[in-house]
C-alpha cells in the first residue's frame, strides 16, 4: 500500500507526528497540516512548554507559545524543525537524523535515530546525541547514520537557508497567529 496522503486534506487539518525513538518509546505531537505533497509534508505544532537544547556550554530555549515548522520527506534520511517565537523571529533550527518516514491519512510517522543537529541563528551548528549512541557513530546502523550526517553536513549552509526562506514566504507569521492559542 503506497503511504500518501488523501486529496481530501486541507491545509489547517490536524495530523499526529510520531516519533518512534530508538529505544521504542513512541511519542506523538498534534500538528496542523500546512503542506502535503508528493514525498514532503510540512507541519505546524505550537511549542506549549518551554524547554532548553544544550550543546556543551551553548543553550537554545524555545519559549512558550513559539512553534515549529516541522518539514519531512519520504526520500531523505532527515526531517527539519525550524522554530519561530510568538512574533514570527527565526529561534534556531534541529535536524533528526531518521529512516522509515511514513505519511497517511492524518499521520506522519519516523524513526529516530538518536543523532541531532542543532542549529543556531547564527548558523553555528552542533551535532547532538553522540553520546546515546550503543556504538561509535562509525558503525552505528551499519553507518547509515554518519553516511546521513555527513551528506547533511556537506549541504547544511544552503539546505537550510533555502528552506528558512521558503518557509518565510509560505507560511506567514499573519497567516499562523489564529493557531497559536495564546496571541
Amino acid at each position: 500500500m503506497d503511504n500518501i496522503f488523501t486529496p481530501a486534506l486541507q491545509r489547517g487539518d490536524e495530523i499526529i507526528e510520531r516519533k518512534i525513538c530508538y529505544d521504542s518509546l513512541v511519542v506523538e505531537y498534534n500538528c496542523l497540516l500546512l503542506k502535503a505533497q508528493n514525498q514532503h509534508v510540512v507541519l505546524f505544532h505550537e511549542i506549549m512548554d518551554s524547554f532548553t537544547m544544550k550543546a556543551g556550554p551553548i543553550k537554545l530555549t524555545i519559549p512558550i507559545g513559539s512553534y515549529t515548522i516541522a518539514h519531512y520527506w519520504k526520500d531523505r534520511p532527515y526531517n527539519l524543525y525550524i522554530w519561530r517565537d510568538n512574533e514570527g523571529n527565526y529561534l534556531g533550527s534541529y535536524f533528526n537524523i531518521v529512516r522509515n518516514t511514513y505519511m497517511a491519512d492524518t499521520l506522519v510517522s519516523f524513526e529516530d535515530l538518536i543523532i541531532d543537529i542543532l542549529v543556531l541563528p547564527d548558523g553555528d551548528y552542533f551535532i547532538l546525541d553522540e553520546e546515546e549512541l550503543p556504538v561509535p557513530l562509525e558503525q552505528f546502523e551499519s553507518g547509515f547514520v554518519n553516511q546521513a550526517l555527513n551528506s547533511l553536513l556537506d549541504s547544511i549552509d544552503i539546505l537550510l537557508s533555502q528552506i528558512i526562506t521558503e518557509s518565510e514566504k509560505l507560511y506567514k507569521h499573519n497567516d499562523l497567529l489564529p493557531w497559536l492559542n495564546n496571541k
